[in-house]
């Protein structure tokens, strides 16, 4: 035998089988009285948190007459489409949902890039002032927005830009801006400013390392700020059915307050549109589900 053979052999022998953990026989679980409290109390939680979302989309299936029937179905017998088809017909719904979507991403992406800015700011320089700025942003979230409403809409109406989308866009703007920029805060501070000074030791600008180097860094934070931005806009009543008074310029929430009248509730109606109004913000959180959890714990911690 040669010496290669002889040296495989040997190799051969020596090779030792390591079992997978994985593949090994788990304890049985211990069943516990508080774990057992924990599981019920999860679920009874999920039950009363999806209940209304599931009546919701029950009665928008049902047929018109069929709604405030007894005894109360729990499924309906004959699955209708007919309040989805006058919701179309008999209102501007198609309108208010291009208005807000217009509204809600336009004034989402615009307070998204400022509040990228003044976060950048924020984070990386020091100039007095600096805490005031931070302490006023986050008052700012306290205080409720009909106290502002009177010299709001004075200044509107004084500027022309009641009920126009251009006006309610600004108003949303400068409602986001203040959050998005404390949590983009955050993330800037979890960026090494090594990355930064590298890239302009390489010959690129303050504001050319900034969208080159640091933005594609924070990506996921910048995705969780927008998709907040966003559903923020899409689902604000107070100040939409106060600035806007037409049905032309007329978003989804102050529609949906539409069906409401003095002396009856279109409900079929109602639940349709609330069911068309929620599925938009679903989808998004659904596929960007990954990009959020990873925005708001990327700048949890700083490094």
């Amino acid at each position: 035998m040669s010496t290669i053979e002889t040296a495989r052999t040997m190799t051969e022998t020596r090779r030792v089988t390591v079992p997978n953990p994985a593949d090994a026989p788990r304890p049985p679980r211990r069943v516990t009285v508080g774990g057992v409290v924990r599981v019920v109390g999860l679920g009874l939680w999920l039950i009363i948190t999806l209940f209304p979302l599931y009546w919701i989309a029950l009665t928008s299936f049902k047929s018109p007459g069929t709604i405030n029937a007894y005894p109360i179905e729990y499924w309906p017998s004959e699955p209708s489409l007919d309040n989805y088809v006058g919701l179309f017909e008999t209102s501007s719904f198609g309108v208010f949902l291009g208005n807000s979507a217009l509204v809600a991403v336009t004034a989402g992406a615009v307070a998204t890039l400022i509040a990228l800015l003044s976060a950048y700011v924020l984070a990386r320089f020091e100039f007095r002032g600096k805490g005031p700025v931070l302490i006023a942003f986050l008052l700012t979230q306290m205080i409720p927005a009909f106290i502002a409403l009177g010299p709001l809409y004075s200044m509107m109406s004084d500027l022309g830009l009641v009920d126009t989308k251009p006006g309610l866009i600004l108003v949303y703007i400068a409602i986001c801006i203040p959050f998005s920029t404390v949590m983009l805060r955050g993330f800037f501070e979890n960026v090494p400013d090594a990355l930064e000074e590298a890239a302009m030791i390489d010959g690129c600008s303050r504001l050319g390392a900034l969208f080159r180097v640091l933005v594609p860094v924070m990506t996921p934070g910048i995705i969780a700020a927008f998709i907040f931005n966003f559903v923020n806009c899409w689902n604000e009543l107070f100040l939409s059915v106060v600035l806007i008074n037409t049905d032309a310029n007329r978003t989804v929430p102050s529609a949906l307050n539409g069906f409401i009248s003095t002396f009856n509730i279109d409900w079929g109606s109602m639940s349709a549109a609330a069911v068309l109004t929620i599925l938009p913000t679903m989808v998004m959180f659904a596929l960007a589900s990954r990009w959020i959890v990873q925005g708001l714990t990327s700048g949890a911690v700083k490094e």
